[in-house]
């Protein structure tokens, strides 16, 4: 029997620059003294803010916290392109000399909302090959890279002091901040790399919420069931058995408009992430776990935890 507490949810941390989201996610396991832990949407090392870090059997919604909508907060320096496309790599180009107005990169902000396609960097962790692309980059290949389906809803440009610009985006999963950067420094004519980058929402957890990483005596762990910005049904208790033996009941069981949703029992405890397919239900996840164990519903010194 493990000596270690049990935890199953999300932690919502403030990730800090310098620190990769593996290191974070190493730090919580270690000052909380949990066994399973991993993190729901991985921001560089240069990036800061919001990130997901799943607990227990909350690690199994890492999955569904991956696809979700994402909101940053961006700085862009223009006249200066670099092969990382952010502040960390080496300068290729500058244009010192290429005025860019307001106008010009609201315009370019306007041209690139909706949905479009996206190379990512050679910089990245996209393995191509059984390769990561940035250990090729690395190796100094260029290596062509398959455009990705990406959808941008904000792109609001909020401070303007040339040579830097700041901008807020709301986007889909997938979307590479620095890419965009560096398409808009493209579309202006002048070349941009990323200087800043805050993530300021990741699905439903904001900022707001988040604590740092020195701070983890006091983070609330949000439950299972509060985690995902799914539509929820709530099930009688005759049918928590047979969701968790992963039954394929009737899609006409559930009173559901979402391809995709969340099916908790009577005492509003998660059972199972599903979907319906062909008259049947899918189960893409289920949770037994949380039925058999009484888990803590905060991260504080009050449930097991020591300090950071």
């Amino acid at each position: 029997m493990s000596e270690h507490p049990v935890f199953d949810g999300v932690l919502v941390i403030d990730k800090p620059a310098g620190v990769s989201s593996a290191m974070a996610v190493e730090r919580v396991r270690r000052d909380l003294r949990i066994d399973r832990a991993g993190h729901g949407g991985t921001l560089d090392p240069i990036a800061t803010g919001v990130l997901p870090i799943c607990l227990g059997a909350g690690t199994k919604l890492a999955q569904f916290l991956l696809a979700e909508d994402k909101a940053y907060l961006a700085e862009g320096v223009l006249g200066v392109e670099t092969d990382t496309l952010d502040r960390t790599g080496r300068v290729v180009a500058e244009r010192p000399g290429i005025a860019v107005t307001r106008d010009a990169l609201a315009a370019a902000l306007a041209a690139h909302l909706g949905d479009q396609t996206q190379i990512p960097p050679m910089y990245s962790a996209i393995k191509q090959g059984g390769v990561r692309l940035y250990d090729r980059a690395r190796a100094g290949e260029e290596v062509e890279r398959a455009p990705r389906q990406i959808r941008i809803d904000r792109l609001e440009l909020v401070a303007f002091e040339p040579p830097r610009f700041r901008i807020a985006i709301a986007c889909s999963k997938g979307t590479y901040v620095r890419s965009l950067i560096a398409d808009l420094g493209t579309a202006v004519a002048a070349g941009a790399h990323l200087a800043e980058l805050r993530r300021v929402r990741s699905g439903r957890f904001r900022l707001e919420q988040a604590v740092t990483l020195d701070r983890l005596g006091e983070a609330e762990l949000v439950p299972p069931e509060q985690a995902l910005e799914l539509e929820r049904v709530t099930v009688p208790r005759a049918l928590v058995a047979p969701v968790l033996s992963g039954v394929q009941l009737p899609a006409a069981t559930w009173d559901v408009k979402a391809s995709q949703f969340q099916i908790l029992d009577e005492s509003w405890r998660l059972l199972a992430v599903a979907h319906t397919e062909a008259g049947r239900t899918v189960y893409d996840r289920v949770f037994p776990e949380l039925v058999r164990t009484g888990s803590p519903r905060t991260a504080g010194r009050g449930s097991g935890a020591r300090g950071a």
